[in-house]
């Protein structure tokens, strides 16, 4: 057997052991397995013009996972007693079920149930490993452990969830507000084009949908919930996941209200974040051209296997010219709010938003007089628990599209220059946040979770109207759209570690947008 490289198990750090798995324990597992042919290397074009995108079909043709290759993780599982329950070439990934006992001896790894402040979870104590002839197949095993692995970046506009209930203040905005604000194109609806949601809990209420969207005088979005390894909608409490949820849904309806939207609802997991991104990239019935996240945790948390092939998800939406939204995070430099983790002092960048193949989105503190913007800093309410994410990847080197960006060392010890982050930003801070609906409630939320979704819906309007779509916006924005006022550079203010300047920085990055300007920057 040969260890599985990065699947060294991660830890909590109020994790309790309460002793090893029952025996009969049965669960289903994701084996991601390699791609038929390495993706070319992606060029990074001067204007869309140029870009050749595949279709998902093509894709999955060229890229996928080989039948030879399934079938030898299909004959390795039979041999152990495993259980195919389902094999996707385009997503490269064959899901197995069977007990705990049949899991680890399969792969040879061990099992402990352990409680910690999220609840109770199945944690791995060993690494995972495969047979010698699967060491070149098989690249990532997930959902061993289903250790909830992301936090939603959004928060309410105040400590009390009871208090919050029907508050509007003077200072908030509704999603058309900021999208007039930052001169988001007119006369355009999104029509055409599909909005992914990648949700890891909660759910929404079609009652407060309608409610919501005829209070800003907008047709309700055609809204489908996708089902991820057993995922579903399901809402409860506003307080809960479903203020992530809603507010995903209303921003970038309430931007684009005429697009589909399609929500991926999977388990909060390493295994439910990947195959709810993967079947949201690679899905040829909704076929969304930009897809919003606003689930993540500091890069220190993941194992390295499932960044590895989360990364890959993204590379491969880049190719089919989807273009991935992800929140910076909403604790700052650090990325660990001390009251859900013990924070370990050094600077973290945020994943998934660290990811060289997606467009990580900061956040600002808004004020607007008049119709018009009054003034906008880095959104800095606390250093620790009510900041913008940003800064510099421990993982990602910096990508060739930055190295003109002057990212600046990290503030860890090394002082590396990674991947940086974010690329844009936009409001965010809970006292000049959103007003939404959620569980039939109204609250003002903010936090970089309304970032990701502002700018999924921006996206799609230029979908829209351009020849091509956006797909991978980083190389445009770092290259032709530089300069062109695309943004509104932001330069007061810092999340903790690292401080706003002229030009792109660790806080802010570009800064917020002026949508037509950017519309007319990339249809060139």
């Amino acid at each position: 057997m040969v260890k599985l490289p990065g699947s060294v198990p991660a830890s909590f750090a109020d994790e309790r052991s309460l002793g090893p798995v029952p025996a009969d324990e049965r669960f289903q597992i994701t084996v991601v397995v390699r791609r038929r042919a390495e993706l070319a290397p992606l060029t990074e074009e001067n204007n869309l013009a140029q870009r050749q995108y595949l279709t998902r079909e093509q894709f999955a043709a060229a890229h996928g996972a080989s039948d030879q290759d399934l079938d030898a993780v299909a004959a390795f599982a039979q041999k152990h007693g495993l259980v195919v329950v389902e094999r996707s070439a385009a997503r490269r990934s064959m899901v197995l079920s069977g007990t705990a006992e049949q899991i680890t001896a399969a792969f040879n790894t061990s099992i402990e149930r352990i409680e910690h402040s999220a609840g109770i979870s199945r944690r791995r104590t060993s690494p995972v490993h495969v047979p010698a002839e699967l060491s070149d197949i098989v690249e990532g095993v997930f959902g061993i452990e289903d250790t909830p692995i992301a936090k939603p970046h959004f928060q309410f506009s105040t400590p009390s969830m009871e208090m919050a209930a029907e508050q509007a203040t003077s200072s908030a905005f509704s999603p058309v507000d900021v999208a007039k604000l930052y001169n988001f194109p007119t006369g355009l609806d999104g029509s055409g084009q599909c909005i992914g949601i990648i949700e890891l809990g909660g759910g929404y209420r079609t009652l407060d949908l309608k409610t919501y969207f005829k209070s800003l005088n907008l047709p309700v979005p055609n809204v489908t919930a996708v089902s991820v390894d057993g995922g579903k909608n399901s809402p409860s409490l506003p307080w809960s996941a479903d203020g992530e949820v809603m507010l995903d849904i209303e921003v970038a309806g309430a931007v684009a209200p005429k697009a589909a939207i399609a929500v991926y609802f999977a388990p909060n997991s390493e295994q439910g974040f990947l195959d709810a991104i993967t079947t949201a990239v690679h899905d040829t019935v909704n076929k969304p051209s930009v897809i919003s996240i606003s689930w993540g945790a500091p890069e220190s948390e993941w194992t390295p296997q499932a960044m590895a092939a989360v990364d890959q998800a993204f590379q491969a939406a880049a190719a089919l010219g989807v273009t991935v939204c992800c929140a910076a995070g909403d604790a700052g430099s650090g990325d660990q709010n001390p009251d859900n983790s013990k924070p370990d002092g050094r600077a973290h960048a945020d994943f998934p938003g660290s990811s060289p193949y997606v467009l990580c989105c900061g956040g600002t503190r808004l004020s607007a007089n008049g119709g018009a913007i009054a003034s906008e800093v880095v959104w800095d309410d606390d250093p620790l628990r009510s900041a913008t994410g940003g800064g510099v990847s421990d993982v990602f080197g910096l990508p060739a599209y930055q190295r003109s960006a002057k990212v600046p060392p990290s503030v860890n010890p090394g002082g590396r220059i990674g991947r940086g982050v974010p690329d844009v930003a936009g409001n965010a801070s809970p006292a000049t946040g959103y007003r939404v609906r959620v569980d039939f409630l109204n609250f003002v939320v903010g936090g970089t979770s309304a970032v990701a979704p502002l700018y999924a819906g921006l996206v799609v309007l230029m979908n829209q109207k351009l020849a091509k779509h956006v797909g991978w916006l980083n190389p445009l924005l770092y290259g032709p759209v530089a300069g062109t006022g695309s943004f509104q550079d932001i330069t007061s203010g810092n999340n903790g570690a690292y401080s706003a300047n002229g030009g792109w920085d660790a806080c802010t990055g570009w800064g917020s947008p002026n949508g037509a300007k950017l519309l007319a920057a990339l249809a060139r």
